[in-house]
């Protein structure tokens, strides 16, 4: 008989489930949008019961339209966008604030003073991140500060705190779970990664009481069981892991040196480094990679917060495209050389500059700049931004030695070879794509014994096509001076 995997995917702008068999292969999947909500200038929220709700529909129409029973789902695995920062009542399981989001700028300046007072250094050596808005551990202080009466509640332990996937696990588990992954443990500047281990001297420095935090697990382990009420079975969740690393569990990345790029909402380029915490000079983080019978694998990250968020603003906000697939022939009929650099810092620019105050500029404008030129360059963004990541990585003298690719942009060829042109590297893009959702689904089915282990799952992995450099090397560095130039132009308003 078939065993099925269910795959929660919680992201930044939808909601998805996705039902694999034991051959990793997709059986049916159910996806939902969700309003986002930008109450100020850089600040992001989401509502927490929009997140639950489109998790919980999606999960239950999987299974209804998949024609199998939901007894037959052996595992389900949660990955999640990571860092949003959600606080709810352990009592009543109601959040107390909306979710802020990875993407948030509010605490920007809160963060500029941490940095002032020289404590960057001592939180990188705990955590392997840089002081930045962007991680959980000055959001969580925030709400505590700023909603009325959460500081007093959250020291009588009333309340408890989670990203997203301890949020949907406390609501899939009926409040029985509150447990977390290193994954996710290891983005909220509050964890040793180390010791893994939550570090009392930052949750002092933060002021977030130790009673608010989840436990910490592997990325395959037991994390509880879904009440049967809400799916129609017990299915017990067996896999934890954030987006981005989950994406290089699914591509298979298990190897020193091996690394993924995913291009959502952001892009995400991550290097495994073994059971190495490798220090970047260059800005880049020290993240846990994943977690399997207590050894942390880690990884180097490079972080780029805005790539196909910038396609959805062609398309939404400028309403220069009506679907993202129309960027593709508009980008064939323009020469690579237009002359034009759009920066899409509409929350900061991510790694490695962390300047979360720049915002969004295009260059090169004339007369001549049409409809075409914008789209193409806002593609050639997302994989200018890759070469930041690329150059900073070379730097600390990790060149990866093979670069996979996915994420929704992926499907766009002239993207991808775009993206080979200007690192001078192939770029292999699998034949499965959802790779966030395959990488959990992988994790959850190891713990049930569905996977018997990492070489058996290296083995699933097929390339689709692989993108080799057609650039001239003068060219690609001729394109990548003007994109410096461009950021520095940014920079020094």
């Amino acid at each position: 008989m078939s065993q099925y995997i269910l795959a929660i995917d919680q992201g930044t702008t939808s909601s998805r489930a996705i039902l694999f068999n034991e051959a990793g292969a997709i059986h049916s999947v159910s996806q939902q949008e969700f309003k986002q909500h930008f109450p100020h200038s850089g600040w992001v929220e989401h509502n927490p019961e929009d997140i639950w709700n489109t998790v919980r529909e999606t999960c239950h129409d999987v299974i209804q339209n998949s024609g199998i029973k939901a007894s037959e789902v052996v595992a389900t695995g949660i990955t999640n966008q990571r860092e949003t920062t959600i606080i709810w009542d352990r009592e009543t399981g109601i959040p107390v604030h909306n979710a802020i989001v990875w993407q948030d700028r509010r605490t920007a300046e809160y963060c500029e003073s941490l940095t002032a007072q020289g404590l960057e250094a001592v939180i990188n050596d705990k955590t392997g991140l840089l002081i930045d808005p962007y991680f959980s551990a000055t959001k969580i202080r925030w709400i505590l500060e700023n909603v009325a009466g959460c500081r007093e509640r959250a020291e009588q332990g009333k309340l408890a705190f989670g990203t997203v996937d301890s949020f949907l696990l406390w609501r899939l588990t009926g409040g029985r779970s509150h447990l977390t992954d290193a994954t996710n443990a290891s983005r909220t500047m509050l964890f040793n990664i180390h010791l893994q281990e939550w570090d009392a001297d930052l949750l002092e420095l933060f002021d977030v009481p130790a009673s608010l935090l989840p436990e910490v697990k592997d990325s395959s382990d037991d994390f509880g069981t879904i009440d049967s009420d809400l799916l129609g079975a017990k299915i017990p969740v067996f896999g934890i892991a954030g987006d981005q690393q989950a994406a290089l569990f699914g591509q298979t990345c298990f190897k020193e040196g091996m690394a993924k790029s995913t291009y959502g909402t952001g892009c995400f380029l991550v290097l495994n480094t073994g059971t190495k915490a490798l220090k970047s000079k260059h800005r880049l983080l020290t993240t846990v990679a994943y977690r399997l019978n207590g050894v942390p694998t880690y990884a180097l990250e490079g972080s780029i917060f805005v790539a196909g968020a910038t396609i959805q603003w062609l398309r939404d906000g400028l309403k220069l495209i009506n679907m993202a697939s129309d960027c593709e022939p508009l980008a064939e009929q323009t020469p690579v050389d237009h002359g034009v650099y759009l920066l899409p810092a509409f929350t900061g620019l991510g790694a490695p500059y962390w300047d979360p105050n720049a915002r969004g500029a295009i260059f090169g404008l004339t007369r001549d700049t049409g409809i075409k030129e914008i789209v193409t360059a806002g593609l050639q963004s997302v994989c200018y931004q890759t070469k930041d990541l690329q150059k900073a990585m070379e730097k600390d003298g990790l060149r990866p030695i093979a670069l996979r690719v996915d994420g929704g942009m992926v499907a766009n060829n002239w993207v991808l070879q775009f993206l080979s042109d200007i690192l001078g590297a192939t770029v292999d893009r699998p034949k499965m794509i959802e790779t966030t959702a395959l990488g959990v689904a992988y994790l959850a089915g190891l713990k049930a014994g569905v996977f018997a282990s990492l070489e058996a799952l290296e083995e699933q992995w097929q390339c689709d096509r692989r993108f080799s450099p057609e650039m001239t090397k003068e060219k690609r560095d001729s394109l990548y001076e003007g994109w410096v130039q461009a950021v520095n132009r940014l920079q020094s308003h």
